[in-house]
């Protein structure tokens, strides 16, 4: 009798909306002879608290975007090695959420040396950076990422805006009645099973997976619109987070102070820098076509769209 393939599913999810769409991912994989799932979540020491207090919510972004996370409990793996690792997360700050961060950074970590690495995000709309940010650590762990699924909001990027903080705020998914429902929509969650079955028909007829599984399936959508806003957003995270970690180092109060400051600073970026710029790059789309082309085909590597 065959060996079955190893396959091993790493998430952390607070509300729940990841861990149904990783559930859903792995179906026809825990469904399937010849195929042992196994599922760990990961657990930070202290848990985040959901809905998130205002002020612990912002003040969470510093060491978020600079990779100091605080620490998780040591994760138990069956194996030493797996056929494949099923990596889900979702974005904080355009950066991984902090367990996620912690764990690729932990000696547990040496479980994706030389293993395939499926990536699987849940989030609002923007994710390039956070995903380029998860490429890196994935290489200094020798780890090969070998394909990409990204799940979206429903709802626009303007709405989004509003409906996102305030499900992380209040705890409730229709902040107003006014307002969309923030998430992901069910059918998209669903949709992951799709993918799932694809990855469970190569695991069993392939020896190991070398190259990407999912190409042609519309593994992943690249809105060039939001490129430039990503990394000048990023830019801004890590400038404004390495001011107010030197400003916790001097005073809790310098620093809840200095947080206030660029609360107010993002919430006027966000009213004037943003649609500003997405006036401006359409009017430049026509010189930019081959840049932002090759931009997307990058940013939907390694699965396409």
């Amino acid at each position: 009798m065959a060996t079955p393939k190893k396959v091993l599913l790493l998430h952390y999810s607070q509300t729940g909306q990841l861990d149904s769409l990783a559930a859903h991912f792995v179906q026809p994989l825990q469904a399937a002879e010849g195929i042992e799932v196994e599922t760990v979540r990961l657990e930070p020491q202290t848990p985040y608290p959901f809905p998130w207090p205002f002020w612990r919510f912002f003040d969470t972004f510093p060491e978020t975007v600079h990779l100091q996370p605080q620490p998780i409990r040591t994760p138990v793996f069956r194996h030493e090695r797996y056929d494949l690792v099923i990596l889900a997360y979702t974005v904080w700050f355009l950066s991984p959420a902090q367990p996620i961060t912690a764990f690729l950074q932990s000696p547990q970590a040496a479980v994706l040396r030389d293993t395939p690495v499926l990536t699987l995000i849940g989030c609002r709309n923007m994710w390039l950076m956070a995903q380029e940010t998860v490429k890196e650590l994935l290489r200094q762990n020798g780890a090969r990422l070998v394909d990409n699924v990204v799940k979206i909001d429903a709802c626009s990027s303007a709405a989004s805006f509003i409906t996102t903080p305030l499900w992380m705020l209040s705890g409730r998914k229709k902040g107003a009645s006014w307002l969309p429902e923030a998430g992901i929509a069910l059918s998209e969650l669903v949709d992951g099973a799709r993918f799932g079955a694809r990855v469970r028909d190569c695991l069993l007829t392939q020896d190991t997976i070398d190259a990407p599984m999912l190409t042609g399936m519309g593994a992943v959508k690249v809105n060039e619109r939001l490129i430039f806003s990503e990394k000048a957003a990023k830019r801004s995270f890590w400038l404004w987070g390495r001011l107010l970690m030197a400003c916790g180092r001097i005073s809790p109060v310098l620093r809840r102070g200095v947080l206030a400051l660029y609360i107010a600073f993002l919430i006027t970026l966000i009213l004037t820098v943003v649609p500003v710029s997405a006036v401006v790059k359409k009017l430049l789309s026509p010189w930019l076509k081959e840049r932002i082309a090759a931009q997307k085909a990058y940013f939907s590597q390694p699965s396409g769209e």
